[in-house]
């Protein structure tokens, strides 16, 4: 669930979601110290790992590419609806980054290929007064960050993963990437990119875990 899946309904669903909550109260992973993302290539308290772990909680869409749809709307000059054809005819770039998820795993050196966020800031002209960006997926699950995060480089809704097409348990056909921070802030199965005034917090941060999701400050939990 951590990287951003909506349960199940009924008491599994309950479960799942209170133990997430049980462990962000008890500080579940916390080591309490910080790291240098400039100096130290692995956040503390996580270990590295050779493959993608699949986290979820039982539930991932089928977003097949006539199902598929990315809104970029909210407080913008330039609303967009795109269908997968034309989300693919976008400006396409290549990026290598790590990953870390809250659950304490790291990945390095993944290779990605997708739309930059700045590609996307540049056909929608946030206006003047937006500071967030809420991340909506096709399951439900919402997650938020700040516009400037959303503007650094690194940033890209991604379509494949290490040459290969993002597969449906990792969040296929389309899926944010903000390597900087905790994994749940890269939503799975994106369908609207949602510009704000004010902050929204998402369905994890409502429910314990940090606002900011910084691995090297160790921002597990709020």
């Amino acid at each position: 669930m951590a990287e951003g899946d909506v349960a199940p309904e009924g008491a599994i669903k309950d479960k799942l979601i209170e133990t997430k909550q049980r462990w962000a109260r008890d500080g579940r992973l916390l080591t309490g110290t910080t790291g240098d993302p400039d100096r130290d290539r692995l956040p503390p308290g996580q270990r590295l790992v050779k493959d993608w772990p699949v986290l979820d909680l039982g539930i991932q869409p089928d977003v097949t590419p006539q199902k598929f749809r990315l809104d970029l709307d909210g407080a913008v000059e330039n609303r967009l609806s795109l269908d997968l054809d034309g989300f693919m005819a976008l400006s396409m770039q290549e990026s290598v980054s790590d990953m870390h998820c809250v659950t304490q795993w790291s990945n390095y050196d993944n290779r990605w290929r997708g739309v930059s966020a700045r590609t996307i800031l540049d056909m929608v002209q946030p206006r003047i007064e937006v500071q967030h960006v809420v991340f909506h997926s096709f399951d439900g699950y919402t997650t938020n960050i700040r516009l400037d995060q959303f503007a650094q480089d690194d940033v890209y809704l991604v379509h494949e993963w290490n040459g290969k097409p993002i597969g449906r348990v990792h969040g296929g056909p389309v899926r944010m990437l903000v390597p900087r921070l905790y994994l749940w802030k890269s939503a799975k199965w994106l369908n609207r990119i949602q510009f704000v005034i004010s902050d929204r917090p998402g369905f994890w941060e409502t429910r314990g875990y940090h606002n900011n999701a910084d691995p090297w400050l160790e921002e597990r939990y709020g």
